[in-house]
């Protein structure tokens, strides 16, 4: 992969925290009792996760604030597209994976994604907690981070949510899917 520039020109910052802002203001069930302008002030003084979130953005997942850590003070953003960012999709878990296939390889995978992004594959549950603010993942899958002695077996999970229940499944690590991405997180 290669080393990108990880800055954003002013016009871009400025675009990213007015989308961000909308999509806060609109969304204000999924941070209660959060503001704004606090979310804000802690952003541009991290301009490096305003990359990151951009990346997010870019790709097609909707960052939103989730919560806040009590003992840090950090923002947490989670993807909130309705479905699978469009951009992550079409991916098998990790390197090793994307390495042990003899035919169709996909582009990429998701673990070098979000490690070029800096950001963090969902857990089980952060998932479950993402699915608690909506209805997501209705038509497609997300990767979720994946227990090491089950991706030594060769194996990887991802969740969905279908018939009003969030399941999370098995796959081996290579396979890949146009309907299975990855949703991301970010502390800021």
């Amino acid at each position: 992969m290669t080393k990108r520039n990880k800055e954003l020109s002013l016009e871009q910052r400025e675009e990213l925290l007015r989308i961000l802002k909308a999509r806060f203001e609109k969304n204000m069930n999924r941070h209660k009792g959060l503001e704004w302008a606090k979310v804000q002030a802690k952003l541009e003084a991290n301009t490096e996760k305003l990359w990151s979130l951009n990346e997010m953005e870019e790709t097609g997942g909707e960052p939103d604030v989730v919560g806040q850590d009590k003992k840090t003070g950090e923002y947490i953003f989670y993807d909130c597209s309705a479905e699978s960012p469009k951009g992550r999709r079409s991916t098998c878990y990790d390197r090793e994976a994307l390495e042990s296939r003899k035919n169709h390889k996909p582009e990429n995978n998701a673990i070098d994604m979000a490690i070029a992004m800096d950001i963090d594959l969902l857990t089980e549950e952060q998932y479950r907690e993402l699915q608690k603010l909506g209805n997501f993942d209705m038509k497609t899958s997300s990767w979720v981070q994946t227990p090491s002695n089950i991706r030594k077996l060769g194996g990887a999970i991802f969740c969905d949510r279908r018939y009003d229940t969030v399941f999370v499944y098995h796959n081996g690590a290579e396979s890949y899917y146009a309907a299975r991405g990855f949703r991301g997180s970010l502390r800021v």
